[in-house]
């Protein structure tokens, strides 16, 4: 079985040099303004992981529609760290005689650390807002339709319609249900609603009132509906 060559990503490989050259300036500014040994070494480490983490966290909060300002926030804070200190690194200050003020900001710099990284671990994830509009499931882990709406048969010689579904409960107490009329006939909320909308539009536009026959063939119901809709106009 031959084997592919490996492939070269120039992404990969800038971002790697990027994140050397930055770790290596977060090194030298930190152990110039007296934070010697271990913890010169962990500078760097707190803002590039601060960075990451901001980022992050504010893609995730912009394709859930969430707002993303605090996590804003803090990846422009990380983002002011390490370049700042890429800058200051370049020449422009004397790392022998770094100031007091940049002592002092160096020296807060892991106090502001923690408090963004844990407003950033407790801002809602993608995953909260999916499990809050999440339809409801049975305990067996299927999800529960909603009942369905009954359908209606042609209407007879008389002019009336049947339900083509009866409750099983009803059918047995009245083997002979009552016809209903066509124009007592409940449509559900979303057609009467679309139906009235239609109506008032075709309104405004002619001058006349509706025809409940084109109301009806706007909606794409049958020819039987016809009264029903004119009864909710």
């Amino acid at each position: 079985m031959r084997a592919f060559p490996a492939r070269v990503d120039a992404v990969i490989i800038q971002a790697v040099i990027a994140g050397a050259l930055s770790f290596s300036h977060l090194h030298d500014l930190a152990e110039a303004a007296g934070q010697g040994g271990w913890k010169a070494w962990a500078y760097p480490v707190s803002v590039d992981l601060l960075l990451v983490a901001a980022w992050r966290r504010m893609r995730e909060q912009q394709r859930a529609g969430l707002p993303a300002a605090g996590s804003r926030l803090w990846f422009l804070v990380a983002l002011a760290a390490s370049l700042g200190a890429n800058i200051a690194t370049a020449g422009l200050l004397d790392l022998a005689d770094v100031p007091a003020l940049l002592r002092v900001v160096v020296a807060g710099w892991p106090a502001v650390a923690f408090f963004g990284g844990t407003l950033l671990a407790h801002t809602p994830r993608t995953s909260d807002t999916a499990d809050r509009s999440a339809p409801a499931v049975s305990e067996a882990g299927e999800s529960m339709p909603s009942a369905p709406t009954p359908a209606l048969s042609e209407p007879t010689a008389s002019g009336t319609v049947y339900p083509d579904s009866i409750p099983a409960l009803e059918t047995e107490a009245d083997p002979d249900p009552a016809p209903v009329s066509a124009s007592t006939i409940h449509l559900p909320p979303v057609l009467v609603d679309r139906a009235q909308a239609l109506a008032r539009e075709l309104h405004s536009r002619t001058g006349e009132p509706a025809d409940p026959d084109t109301i009806r063939a706007r909606l794409g119901l049958p020819a039987s509906m016809t009264p029903a809709v004119a009864a909710h106009l």
